[in-house]
């Protein structure tokens, strides 16, 4: 066995091998760029060094000086975790040529699996179904456009060397196809340098449905049952879970069988994941497969108790499989939900800021005993205090569940969700939940769709904010206030707590819950606080008394009731968390906005900092409301900027390839 190994990556993943290297006394070197210098994973290995900028490109990706510091630190492998460098053939061969264990599959099987359309002709031969398409080398725009009118529309255009929902495209007609081409080989070449696209037929109501292998150097494979990853958005997962609702024995065994005969096929050695999309009716079709450890990997760990990063380093040190296939046992439910740092109610764009506060539930941060009546873990590289950049994959953290059954399985997650707190960033936790609590999701009703399918029910219309969270804003505002004076003196003539000669206090306090305003009337009476709001139906005012603040937390009576919550202060936002949600309400503070002018129209700005890939119109030319004027390439996904209303655009500000900043204006628009 290893006494030491590198780990070639960031994040949460580099965080998950450092632990079970731990475990196995095993010391562990990190590598981090410049905007990494304090992140999570560089202190919890026993080493690291830094091997350059923030850019991926000029740190992660750099194969040489990788090996350079693995040579250098006496490490005797490298994990290279997923993403960046986990399936670079070149990278693997690299290893070997150093001496160094490349804690991974062999060269010969990332490239046979790199390319899809490669790895489909393989499957062919090996008898694993497939999807109709064209996995061919002619990428000429009209042939490829010729080849899907042939399979009939819809099709996926999807790159060949791709992975992680990165370049693919839904084409619903012909005349969208050439478009949609261009765009997919953008994204592809900026992703993966290689433009290469297949076509296939797009089947309707799919599920996405993968299956773990693990294969040693002694010539064994088997399947460690399968996850189901249907609930997605732009092609990326969002909720998965193993075992796969509705799958039977026989089903499991073939679609297992199917796996293992892929593998074998490449001559596999490691960890990897052979994806299938699978219709309603139980046919299933090779997708492709993933030459390296999975995201949602927890997930089968929690239902098999095993630690698959322990398998991956017992096997890359020669030793065979742990356990037969007729020795593995599948035991309970796991769900795994990914927490990102995006806004799902605009388009999922993702965001970039601080975690100026972080809670989470009680968790472990790994544990595979199925002992207790349900399991939360978390999976995270980051910290309350670190940043999300726009450098990364905006991912906060990876939370697992395990129950007995789904149903426990789904209360646990529900649970769990209600106790995060993210303040600093736009995050998906509430979407998460709504998407938990669905009915298509909790009766199992799944496909690659359900997201778009069930749009409706999971953007909802924003109901009305509660009396409740208005009284806790309203606390904490007049708190700090009052502490503030406690701490500039004593003289009463300064005071703002509601002090007066002769009178009592009233005051209006100003929230606006997204686009409503909320108005709350406070008095201050014998040292009490009253409200009044609209929702009191015709109560002249309610006591609010404060019964308890520690920190963040404050505990209120509000009339006969007490309530209880959380609220944080960013700025004139305030982020109230109460009865397992999160609500943002903006104070509109009197003095701070006296005199403000109207916002400058006719300005369309950068939504975060990015590149400028694509200029979809001309200086001068007039256009629809919705038409698209430019893409942005940002967090290594593209983003359409739209026309907000007809009009003209009168100028251009920026070219393509140009860097622009968060909020720059990229074009002069006149509305019409």
């Amino acid at each position: 066995m290893f006494t030491k190994i590198l780990i070639a990556n960031r994040g949460e993943i580099a965080c998950r091998v450092a632990a079970t290297a731990r475990r196995m006394g095993i010391k562990t070197v990190a590598v981090y760029s410049d905007a990494d210098a304090g992140a999570k994973h560089v202190a919890v290995c026993d080493e690291a060094v830094l091997i350059g900028p923030a850019a991926a490109k000029e740190s992660y990706l750099r194969a040489d000086k990788i090996i350079e510091v693995a040579l250098a630190t006496g490490a005797q492998a490298i994990h290279p975790g997923y993403g960046f460098l986990s399936e670079n053939a070149q990278f693997a061969q690299a290893c070997a040529k150093a001496g160094l264990v490349f804690i991974g599959p062999p060269a010969s099987a990332i490239s046979a699996m790199g390319s899809k359309s490669a790895a489909k002709a393989l499957m062919e031969k090996a008898k694993v179904p497939l999807v109709p398409g064209y996995h061919g080398d002619n990428q000429d725009a009209e042939f490829l456009q010729a080849e899907a009118d042939k399979i009939t529309y819809p099709v996926l255009l999807k790159a060949s060397a791709g992975g992680g929902g990165k370049g693919m495209r839904i084409v619903e007609q012909s005349a969208d196809f050439k478009a949609a081409l261009a765009s997919c080989k953008r994204e592809a070449i900026n992703s993966f340098g290689d433009d290469k696209v297949l076509v296939e037929r797009y089947l309707t109501r799919p599920r996405h449905i993968e299956i773990q292998v693990f294969a040693d150097s002694q010539g064994d494979c088997v399947y460690l049952f399968e996850r189901d990853c249907s609930v997605q958005r732009r092609h990326q997962k969002v909720l998965e879970e193993a075992p796969a609702p509705g799958m039977t024995a026989e089903r499991r065994r073939a679609m297992g069988e199917a796996a293992v005969a892929a593998a074998k096929a490449v001559g596999y050695v490691g960890a990897g994941t052979v994806e299938f999309i699978a219709n309603q009716d139980g046919s299933f079709y090779f997708m492709e497969m993933n030459t390296r450890l999975q995201v949602e990997h927890p997930v089968t760990e929690m239902i098999t108790g095993l630690d698959l990063v322990e398998w991956q380093l017992r096997v890359a040190s020669g030793q065979p499989l742990p356990l037969k296939q007729d020795q593995l046992k599948l035991s309970g439910h796991a769900l795994e939900a990914r927490i990102y740092a995006e806004n799902p109610d605009k388009g999922f764009l993702p965001s970039i800021g601080t975690l100026r506060h972080l809670r989470t539930p009680a968790a472990s941060t790994f544990e595979v005993s199925q002992s207790a009546a349900s399991i939360v873990r978390i999976d995270s590289g980051v910290r309350e205090g670190d940043a999300i950049s726009p450098f990364y994959d905006p991912m906060i953290a990876k939370l697992i569940v395990w129950g007995a059954d789904r149903e426990q399985a789904l209360a646990a997650m529900a649970t769990a969700l209600a106790q995060y707190q993210i303040v600093g960033l736009a995050s998906n936790v509430k979407f998460l939940q709504r998407l938990i609590g669905s009915q298509a999701f909790s009766q199992a009703d799944l496909d690659t769709g359900l997201i778009e399918r069930h749009h409706d029910a999971l953007f909802p219309a924003a109901a009305p904010v509660a009396i409740e969270v208005l009284a806790l804003a309203a606390a904490s505002l007049l708190l700090s206030e009052r502490n503030a004076i406690k701490n500039a003196g004593s003289d009463p003539w300064t005071s703002t707590d509601g002090w007066r000669l002769n009178s009592n206090l009233q005051r209006r306090l100003a929230f606006v819950d997204g686009d409503k305003a909320e108005t709350l009337d406070v008095m201050y009476e014998g040292g009490r606080w009253l409200l009044h709001h609209a929702q009191l139906q015709g109560e002249n005012f309610r006591q609010m008394t404060v019964l308890h603040q520690a920190g963040n937390a404050i505990e209120i009576s509000l009339g006969d009731r007490t309530v209880a919550g959380t609220v944080v202060r960013e700025g004139e936002q305030f982020h109230v968390f109460y009865a397992g949600s999160h609500f943002t309400l903006g104070y509109l503070d009197p003095l701070l906005h006296a005199g403000d002018a109207e916002a400058e129209g006719g300005r369309l700005t950068a939504p975060m900092p990015g590149k400028i890939v694509a200029l979809l119109v001309n200086q001068g030319e007039q256009v629809k409301k919705g038409a698209p004027l430019l893409i942005m390439e940002a967090m290594k996904m593209e983003h359409t900027i739209a026309a907000p209303a007809d009009g003209l655009v009168e100028e251009l500000l920026y070219a393509v390839g140009d860097q622009v900043s968060e909020s720059a204006q990229l074009l002069v628009f006149k509305p019409a």
